[in-house]
């Protein structure tokens, strides 16, 4: 018993060295993971239609790109507490440069549903060139607040 005291508090003392997530922080990642998750979905298709990985269906395209667009309307800020890139892909440059970031999402925002009335008009050279623009938007915000 004597032997295990100090193993407790030898271990209490190294949880205490490192800030653990709170339910809310760990709520809030799961819930931009979820939509980012979600984001993926919708592009992963669409993004091999528009590399000739697989046939284009102007269909599949236009139900991927209105899927896009609604989930891009969420507020996912809020999935962004201060404090909440923890064991995330997240860079602590998110909340450093946080105007940024949300005018980043907002483009993406914007580009998505541009990407659903294109693909609406089911002009195929039209919605793969839409698709670019609005893939870019991912990959402009990943790059500067996502680690690899």
């Amino acid at each position: 018993m004597r032997t295990l005291i100090p193993t407790f508090a030898a271990a209490s003392l190294l949880f205490a060295a490192f800030p653990q997530a709170t339910a809310s922080e760990q709520s809030a990642v799961e819930f931009r993971e979820s939509a980012m998750t979600i984001y993926k979905w919708y592009m992963k298709p669409m993004g091999a239609m528009a590399k000739g990985e697989m046939p284009f269906d102007a269909d599949a395209f236009r139900s991927n790109a209105q899927g896009l667009a609604t989930a891009a309307q969420l507020d996912i800020m809020p999935g962004f507490p201060e404090g909440s890139d923890f064991d995330t892909e997240a860079k602590p440059e998110i909340w450093e440069n946080w105007a940024e970031f949300q005018e980043m999402f907002k483009a993406f925002q914007s580009e998505a549903k541009r990407l659903a009335e294109t693909a609406a008009d089911g002009d195929e050279a039209a919605v793969k060139a839409q698709f670019g623009k609005t893939g870019k938007t991912c990959g402009d915000c990943h790059k500067k607040f996502r680690e690899k």
